[in-house]
């Protein structure tokens, strides 16, 4: 059975063809072979983005999540659907307590009336993956129990399957799928459902995220209660607040909401540009202000990782769009991402340096750097150029994070925060780079090095050192080369000395020592400290003796 005659005879496959009919572009339904499906004019086929919003929802928990992660696809749809993607409501009809009690004793292994003192039956909120209840431990303690829908890894099964099917259809079959692979779209789905329906990876994305914000006072961040946790229930502590949503002119003006958006848009720097695990979803539905004026973040379904090198890409390219500077944000993008087969250079530049001439212009004060972001990677797709995944996931956490911290202040300027933490960030992007493994990385490396120094090397050295060097040279100055040579031997003994400081400092920070400055021994900064100095001097005589000699 073909994929035509799948999408005719199973009706998860004809409810997403509808989709395709209605929202998507004619050109590519008729070469999908989808076009007599439904019958009808397919041109004159239009629909409202908040109709394909609403679809999404009815179709379900698959559904809800693809439009999130197609909200973070500007280079494939409109401006309209964008927005009205981002106000995709999670919200659907609970399931019936006896399921929950059902999930609950057998994931605990235990009855709900035994594991806890109270537990209310009616959910607080109640979401596509699962839905939430109060509760108290037995301790007394004020608890959260999120409880996924029952049988959803089997639906998300189902639906991945057919949605898998389309996307490949389109791919082959389409110019437009294959200029947007839809593969990699469904890729990325696959992954975040994956880590969605795992609580057990949520918990633990909670205490590591609470740990990283240890720093800001004014940020919260629920931590879970592991006992109570697997990978179907997660259990974490109460947090009495109100979404910045909920929260009305009167009630914000109570709030020091300035230092509240600074402190959340510098925490999330630092999540992105140094620690490289953030909140992925920081949209103002997710983002409490609790009841002692504090900002609590909640639902860590969605989260990122970024590499080092990333990390010091997107930091560069923040800094050259919030400065204005058009064609270092070029640069920078180009080493982001990948080039296809079909790019236009060109054209990439030309639009991206007039993006960000067009946005300096309008005041840097007013930029929104996610917006900016996104529309880079819409002109990559159609330059034919591929920023990773993670590209589009923080581009849409910055522009939900700029909405959520204008929210608290109207006045708060993103570009020049940014422009304010910035030494900090390298300063910690630093501090990461020569962290005690880094280092002993490095000592490896450098040994292994020294070990396989090629024997011919091996033999100049010896040569020079027993002074049985033999050069016939014309109209040249025997005192000069040996000097010349005097200095080159001088140089490698000092660079073999350097390198057994820094191997030995390296070594002496894994040994614990009660002499400690900054957390590192103390001896192992005096070696370090000591390469350094010696790296320095031998680079000024480089430069100034050596060279004034020529």
């Amino acid at each position: 059975m073909n994929i035509i005659d799948k999408i005719r005879n199973i009706d998860r496959y004809n409810e997403l063809a509808l989709l395709i009919v209605k929202y998507g572009r004619a050109e590519l339904v008729q070469q999908a072979g989808l076009g007599d499906i439904l019958g009808g004019d397919l041109q004159s086929t239009s629909a409202k983005a908040e109709e394909f919003t609403a679809d999404l929802e009815r179709l379900g928990s698959t559904y809800v999540k693809l439009g999130q992660l197609l909200s973070t696809r500007a280079d494939l749809l409109s401006t309209e659907f964008l927005e009205a993607l981002e106000r995709l409501q999670d919200d659907v009809s609970p399931f019936p307590y006896e399921k929950v009690d059902e999930i609950v004793s057998e994931e605990l292994g235990v009855k709900i009336s035994k594991a806890f003192s109270e537990f209310e039956k009616d959910p607080i909120a109640a979401a596509s993956i699962g839905q939430v209840h109060k509760a108290r431990l037995r301790d007394g303690s004020r608890v959260v129990v999120k409880v996924q829908r029952p049988d959803l890894r089997l639906e998300v099964r189902k639906d991945l399957e057919v949605i898998g099917d389309i996307s490949e259809l389109l791919d082959e079959k389409t110019e437009f799928g294959k200029r947007y692979e839809f593969r990699n779209t469904l890729i990325e789905l696959k992954k975040s459902l994956l880590r969605e329906l795992d609580f057990l990876r949520e918990a633990s994305a909670l205490i590591t995220l609470n740990k990283n914000l240890e720093e800001f006072e004014n940020l919260k961040v629920p931590l879970p209660v592991e006992d109570y946790t697997t990978s179907r229930v997660l259990t974490m502590e109460h947090i009495d607040g109100r979404k910045i949503t909920d929260i009305g002119p009167l009630g914000l003006m109570d709030l020091d909401g300035q230092n509240l958006a600074n402190e959340l848009f510098h925490g999330y720097l630092q999540n992105i540009l140094v620690d490289g695990f953030f909140h992925a979803d920081p949209h103002p539905g997710n983002i409490f202000v609790t009841d002692d004026a504090k900002i609590a973040l909640i639902d860590l379904g969605m989260t990122g990782y970024l590499t080092a090198g990333f990390r010091e890409n997107l930091l560069n390219l923040l800094l050259a769009i919030s400065e204005g500077r058009g064609e270092d944000a070029v640069r920078t993008a180009l080493k982001i991402g990948e080039k296809k087969n079909n790019f236009e250079s060109a054209s990439f530049k030309r639009e991206i340096t007039d993006l960000i001439i067009s946005n300096r212009k309008s005041g840097l004060e007013k930029l929104e750097t996610g917006r900016i972001v996104i529309e880079i990677t819409k002109i990559s797709a159609e330059c034919g150029f591929r920023p990773p995944p993670e590209f589009t996931l923080v581009a849409k956490t910055l522009l939900n994070l700029d909405k959520s911290v204008k929210t608290l202040d109207p006045e708060f300027n993103p570009n020049e925060s940014l422009r304010r933490h910035v030494v900090e960030i390298v300063g910690g992007q630093v501090v990461e780079s020569v962290s005690p493994g880094s280092k002993m990385a490095t000592a490896i490396e450098l040994k292994q090095l020294l070990e396989n120094v090629p024997p011919s090397l091996n033999k100049i050295l010896e040569t020079v050192a027993n002074n049985e060097l033999k050069l016939n040279v014309d109209a040249i100055d025997e005192k000069t080369l040996m000097s010349g040579f005097q200095k080159v031997a001088n140089r490698i003994a000092m660079g073999l000395v350097l390198a057994a400081l820094i191997i030995g400092a390296s070594m002496l920070m894994n040994i614990e020592s009660t002499i400690t400055f900054l957390g590192y021994p103390v001896l192992a900064l005096i070696l370090f400290l000591a390469a350094v100095a010696g790296g320095i001097l031998m680079i000024y005589s480089i430069l100034f003796n050596d060279l004034d000699t020529e």
